[in-house]
C-alpha cells in the first residue's frame, strides 16, 4: 500500500515531464494570421486568375508582420516545376520587396515595389528551379505609420499539366 509521500512522489514523477514539455512550448514564436478585406479581396482574385491559368494552390496564408523585418517562408521546390509566388502587403506600406535563395543562399530572385506603382503593394513572379531542393522566400514591407501588426499575405502555386 502506497503512503502519502509515495502517493506525491509517484504524482510528481507522473507530471513533471508534461509540465516540462509545456514550460518549454512556451517559448516558441507562433506566426499569427491577420485579416484584411483589400489584401483578401486580391489574394481571391489573383488565386482565380491563376487557378484558371492551370496553376495549384502549394501554399497560401495570411500573416502579421512588422515593418523592415523579413517574413522568411522556406519551401520545398522540385526541379522543372513552374511555380507562381505572389506576395501582397499593407496596402498603406512604402516599399515592398522580395528576396528568394536556394539551398546554397544564393540569391536567385529579387523584386521591389514602392507604394503608388501599379499593384505597387503586390509582388508577383515565376520561377523555375533547377534542382529539387528548399528555397527560403523572404518578403519585406516598409511602413511608417505602423511599425507592428502590419498584414501580409503569401502564395506559392505549381503550373500542373493539362
Amino acid at each position: 500500500m502506497l503512503t502519502y509521500l509515495n502517493r506525491i512522489a509517484l504524482f510528481l514523477c507522473l507530471c513533471l515531464p508534461f509540465a516540462g514539455n509545456t514550460l518549454c512550448a512556451q517559448n516558441v514564436i507562433r506566426q499569427s494570421a491577420c485579416d484584411n478585406a483589400t489584401i483578401r479581396q486580391q489574394a481571391d482574385s489573383i488565386k482565380r486568375n491563376l487557378i484558371a491559368a492551370g496553376f495549384i494552390v502549394v501554399k497560401e496564408a495570411s500573416v502579421t508582420m512588422e515593418s523592415e523585418y523579413e517574413l522568411p517562408v522556406v519551401v520545398p521546390l522540385t526541379q522543372g516545376s513552374w511555380y507562381q509566388f505572389v506576395f501582397i502587403g499593407d496596402p498603406e506600406s512604402k516599399l515592398y520587396e522580395v528576396r528568394m535563395f536556394d539551398w546554397s543562399e544564393r540569391q536567385v530572385v529579387y523584386q521591389k515595389k514602392m507604394w503608388g506603382d501599379v499593384d505597387g503593394n503586390v509582388i508577383r513572379y515565376d520561377y523555375i528551379p533547377r534542382s529539387s531542393e528548399y528555397h527560403m522566400i523572404k518578403p519585406v514591407q516598409v511602413n511608417k505609420k505602423k511599425k507592428k501588426n502590419l498584414c501580409g499575405y503569401v502564395m506559392l502555386l505549381k503550373k500542373v499539366a493539362q
